[in-house]
């Protein structure tokens, strides 16, 4: 039965994805084993090492079918050993004579971490394409709500004007840099391995580099220069970058979740028949969507920071921090792909409300707009003497509860100085929006190279 909650059906569908399940589902694993078997054999019989019918027969029998996954399961704690179960059908599913060439001098290390290089490659398509279909909704909502006025807020509370686009702009021109990150990593994290039991190779022959090289070429992976059985480096950098791709998400899971408070209610997730709020309060529609990608980044850090930990290794190689990255590895990939999913179908369902967006760039009474007041007086009184002039009409303004604007009729100094229209001039938020257009403009065509089809 399920203990996990990327198995459990009445939950799994907030942690992963069929697709991804298939791609770390224990028959695929295996799988991928049987593919490096496969392989070395292929490329053996090339080099002339073992007999091309051996090959043959190997390769056609290596397929998960042909595993009986629960005797394989019983064998491991039977004799305490991860893959020889795994090789021991696979053997007897060839004749005897071609079977003895099954594994024939590689190590379990070779294969284990090979298999999951394989896994990698098939979730890194799946997840720069699903990058890429965040970032074209984002860059839709850039575009759309290019020009949508709403509160930028610094410090959780209301700063200067911004627009909409603006904001899903920034998360755009990050998203960017993430795909960058990825599509980078790959030739370091795509590598197998062929290096035998402590990294030497010696039981590979004289001709160890170049059947290396051939079968993982056959396999669609980089060659190392060197066994990297006890350097973790390379599915640790992958899995921190999973985590900060998982960052991003987080934060624009949070912003929307806080954007949808009925306080603010300047956007909201898509409403479908039958979504329900609550057992006891019919009325609620929550974001759970919003809240579910804002919080799903938490255990992809933790998991990102076990691979840091599973980095310190013993000697050529040991199993105690090794087999952590079982466990840690798998779920950082499963997380990070169930949240571009989330993400993805999120913003492809956003509400904007520009009225919302516009009263709530009211709600100060123009206070948001004192930046604007004290440069324009600074050219005529200085920037210090502004600066004091605008925080002392602020100050008694909000304390008397005027709006800016009378606040700064109140004050000597100011009320000298500006007009009845300067000040309604200055106090509009839609005249204070600074650059917000044109880097909405240069963001969206800047990222266009890689969202394209």
């Amino acid at each position: 039965m399920p203990v996990s909650v990327f198995d459990m059906q009445s939950l799994q569908h907030l942690w992963g994805t069929d697709e991804l399940r298939r791609i770390f589902g224990e028959e695929n694993r295996v799988q991928k084993w049987l593919d490096f078997e496969a392989a070395l054999a292929a490329a053996q019989a090339e080099l002339g090492i073992i007999p091309p019918a051996a090959a043959r027969e190997i390769a056609m029998q290596a397929q998960v079918e042909n595993i009986d996954i629960a005797a394989m399961s019983a064998e491991i704690r039977r004799i305490k050993h991860s893959l020889v179960p795994a090789l021991k059908q696979l053997q007897s599913r060839c004749s005897k004579e071609n079977g003895e060439w099954v594994h024939y001098g590689a190590t379990t290390q070779d294969v284990v971490d090979t298999g999951v290089a394989l896994q990698l490659k098939e979730f890194h398509a799946v997840a720069l394409r699903d990058i890429k279909a965040v970032g074209k909704e984002l860059a839709r909502l850039a575009t759309t709500h290019r020009d949508v006025p709403m509160a930028g807020r610094t410090h959780g509370v209301q700063a200067l004007p911004i627009t909409f686009g603006h904001k899903c702009a920034v998360w755009l021109d990050e998203l960017g840099r993430h795909h960058e990150r990825l599509v980078q990593a790959a030739p370091r994290v795509l590598v197998g391995m062929l290096a035998g039991a402590v990294g030497s190779q010696a039981s590979l022959g004289p001709k160890a580099e170049q059947l290396e090289h051939l079968m993982l070429d056959k396999l669609g992976l980089g060659t190392p220069a060197i066994s990297w059985a006890p350097a973790r480096d390379r599915f640790t950098e992958y899995a921190n970058l999973l985590a900060m791709l998982g960052a991003t998400l987080s934060k624009i899971g949070n912003e929307l979740f806080n954007m949808q408070r009925n306080e603010f209610g300047e956007v909201e997730e898509g409403f479908s028949d039958g979504k329900l709020g609550s057992s006891t309060m019919p009325h609620k529609r929550n974001p759970t969507s919003a809240e579910n990608l804002a919080g799903l980044s938490r255990p992809l850090r933790y998991n990102a920071a076990m691979m840091v930990e599973g980095m310190v290794q013993e000697s050529e190689r040991d199993g105690i921090a090794w087999k952590m990255e079982w466990k840690a590895l798998p779920e950082c990939c499963m997380i990070a792909g169930a949240m571009l999913f989330q993400a993805k179908n999120l913003l492809a369902g956003l509400k904007v409300n520009a009225d919302a967006m516009a009263a709530n760039l009211d709600r100060m009474r123009g206070y948001l707009l004192s930046e604007r007041v004290m440069l324009e007086l600074s050219e005529r009184v200085g920037k210090q003497t502004a600066h004091e002039w605008i925080y002392e009409a602020s100050m008694h303004g909000i304390t008397s509860k005027l709006d800016f604007a009378d606040a700064m009729r109140s004050h000597p100094g100011l009320s000298k100085l500006l007009s009845d229209a300067e000040i309604r001039d200055l106090t509009d938020p839609l005249q204070y929006l600074g650059q917000c257009g044109a880097t909405v403009d240069r963001v969206v065509e800047q990222q266009k190279a890689w969202l394209q089809d």
